[in-house]
């Protein structure tokens, strides 16, 4: 009966924490009085899409974790943990390509293979960029920059300590975290330029349609002045 009422503490202890973790991260929906001082702010509160912001870290952290019990603890059913690496990089993958970056920071990137052969990278973004949230943004890009870092440097690392079959896992890692990372800058600069190139143009139309407005204004003015000299 002791066992089973120490069980039973430690399983409602534990529920309390994760409920408290969970509140924290997530957030709750209840009002809070901002007079009466409120209560702190969640983690996630300037987060327009939530779930897709702990998918969008929480696939790389498994990924990563999953490749230091392996390596660092030098477990034995390498074969297993090999599997379940690669196939949370791919997971990772597909959810930062397909959603993560459409819902997050308005992008999307994608490569066409052309009838001769040849690869055509092609780009879409958000135009309304205030549906966006600055958290997300960072986030994003933090996740994206740090993934292929510390794939970079585990690379390095297993070369040094001649761990080859670890070695082309973190190469996979590699490819995939960097063919992300590249494809989202290019997306971006083309977004960028895109906005660059629209100001542009509204601001020759501006300047061309003050500039016509003007002569029409002076020509409308010769042509009334003249007509009042003559008898």
């Amino acid at each position: 009966k002791k066992l089973f009422a120490m069980a039973a503490a430690a399983g409602n202890i534990a529920k309390d924490v994760l409920t408290a973790g969970f509140k924290n991260l997530w957030g709750t929906n209840d009002p809070v009085d901002p007079e009466a001082g409120g209560e702190q702010q969640p983690l996630l509160a300037g987060s327009n899409h939530r779930v897709a912001l702990i998918f969008h870290v929480g696939f790389k952290v498994m990924a990563f974790l999953t490749y230091m019990l392996g390596s660092v603890l030098m477990s034995t059913n390498f074969v297993t943990l090999f599997v379940c690496v690669v196939l949370l990089l791919a997971f990772d993958f597909w959810t930062v390509k397909n959603v993560t970056g459409r819902l997050l920071v308005g992008l999307r990137w994608w490569n066409e293979v052309k009838e001769d052969g040849t690869s055509e990278w092609r780009f879409e973004s958000l135009e309304d960029r205030s549906q966006l949230s600055v958290l997300d943004g960072r986030v994003f890009w933090t996740a994206l920059w740090v993934t292929a870092i510390v794939w970079s440097f585990c690379s390095l690392s297993s070369f040094f300590s001649f761990s080859w079959g670890w070695l082309l896992c973190t190469l996979v890692a590699v490819a995939l975290s960097a063919s992300n990372l590249i494809g989202y800058m290019k997306c971006s600069k083309a977004a960028t330029q895109r906005i660059s190139d629209l100001g542009a143009q509204v601001t020759s139309a501006v300047v061309a349609n003050a500039v016509t407005g003007a002569f029409n204004g002076a020509g409308r003015g010769g042509g009334a002045g003249g007509a009042r000299s003559n008898p």
